[in-house]
């Protein structure tokens, strides 16, 4: 199994997990989350004054998958977060050792 986390853009949220909806990949969790990386933030003008936003806010995406649909994750994002400008984000993909269903118990590949 593998965790796949990805940190994209605001507005590529919804297109992501529609096109993961139709590869048959369910089930994500989300959380906004506030970083930097090539971006260095950016400025804004607000009353005049302008100031600096160091921490982009982004959508982190986690998604629990099995080996053999990775790949499937891993392009469907590509496909659906990429605009072409700086700060589309990144996919991190971890090994995950196990996973429990609470509710029944089950464990590994059968949990998902």
């Amino acid at each position: 199994m593998k965790k796949i986390e990805a940190i994209v853009r605001h507005f590529k949220l919804e297109d992501v997990k529609n096109a993961l909806t139709e590869k048959g990949i369910h089930g994500m969790t989300v959380n906004e989350v506030r970083g930097y990386g090539r971006q260095k933030g950016h400025t804004e003008i607000y009353r005049g004054t302008e100031y600096a936003v160091d921490f982009v806010p982004k959508v982190k995406i986690e998604v629990i998958c099995t080996d053999a649909n990775l790949q499937t994750v891993i392009d469907t994002i590509l496909e659906t977060a990429q605009t072409g400008q700086i700060g589309d984000g990144k996919i991190f993909v971890t090994e995950l050792c196990d996973a429990i269903r609470i509710r029944t118990g089950e464990t590994g590949e059968e949990a998902l």
